[in-house]
């Protein structure tokens, strides 16, 4: 127990500190590309923090157990707007940015969509991992590029004081806080889970609580510190983007390797618990000037009711 313990304390301690390096270059990477914070939010920082989902799932398909990425990504997609971006806003409240009204928030609901529209007759076939993953690269390159046509003249003198040395260390930051982030996870979920094992709780009840809370940790830390430090569109950018590439990566990628299969329990009631979570942020999004606590608290209740009825429908589904 005593060791579970200082997995549990160490994980959260190293995720802190990942998350810390991480904001910190990347806001220096950000000023030397001559790209918006937003943009590094939605790019390196959600892949980066995504990649665990995404290793996970090609792992499961290699294994013969494709179907493994459909409840890692709807459950991670889930949790990364209601639970986290809650937690987050109810302790720093988020001034979302025109772009991410107008173009981020778009894409997620877009991408939401098409995985739900693939879904429908069960499974997602490689074609169709090809046109998520192809139209991941071309949103990728579309936002990075109109990123430094828009900002580019604003920043070049800024960016003249960005050397290449400047760049360096912020890359080895960057590389820090995955690093950091990945093991905090691991450490987190493991101390946790022994814990749990060890008070009898039931595994499923694990795996849809302290599991799913400690897969998205690092989005988490990641967001809070950015948003801490005033990084709002890193913050937001981060949960945005991790969800747009978990469908269009993460899906995408693994449905190339092999073929989805989606369960009708899935489908007809995850599936839509996304989509409904992406369309409910996007009410946040025009109404108000911020997401404030308020609307912090409407998402962690949501998350809190989700999880509520997935535990009262597994218990009858066993």
């Amino acid at each position: 127990m005593i060791v579970d313990v200082g997995l549990l304390v160490g994980g959260l301690l190293v995720l802190a500190l990942g998350g810390e390096f991480l904001v910190k270059g990347s806001v220096v990477v950000a000023k030397a590309l001559l790209i918006s914070p937003l943009v590094i939010g939605m790019t390196i920082v959600s892949f980066g923090t995504s990649a665990p989902e995404l290793l996970v799932s090609l792992q499961s398909a290699l294994n013969g157990s494709p179907g493994i990425a459909i409840g890692n990504v709807v459950g991670s997609n889930i949790a990364n707007i209601a639970l986290v971006l809650g937690l987050t806003v109810i302790i720093f409240p988020v001034v979302p940015g025109r772009q991410t009204k107008r173009v981020d928030w778009p894409m997620l609901v877009l991408a939401t969509l098409l995985f739900i529209v693939f879904a429908l007759d069960g499974q997602i076939q490689t074609w169709e991992g090809i046109l998520l993953f192809v139209c991941l690269v071309i949103f990728t390159v579309v936002l990075v590029v109109k990123s430094r046509r828009d900002s580019g003249l604003s920043k070049r003198e800024d960016n003249q004081e960005t050397g290449k040395s400047a760049v360096w260390v912020a890359s080895i930051y960057i590389l820090i806080g995955f690093v950091a982030l990945y093991f905090g996870a691991e450490w987190l979920i493991k101390g946790a889970v022994n814990i749990a094992k060890s008070l009898e709780m039931e595994e499923h009840v694990i795996g849809l609580t302290i599991v799913a809370f400690g897969t998205s940790a690092p989005e988490l830390v990641t967001s809070a510190v950015a948003a801490y430090r005033k990084q709002t569109d890193i913050s937001l950018g981060n949960l945005v983007g991790s969800n747009i590439f978990n469908i269009m990566a993460v899906i995408g990628i693994t449905a190339m390797a092999h073929p989805i299969a989606v369960k009708e329990s899935v489908l007809y009631f995850d599936f839509w618990w996304m989509l409904g979570i992406a369309i409910g942020l996007g009410v946040m999004l025009f109404v108000g000037s911020r997401i404030g606590r308020i609307k912090g608290f409407v998402l962690f209740l949501t998350y809190l009711v989700y999880i509520a009825l997935l535990i009262f429908r597994e218990g009858h589904l066993v």
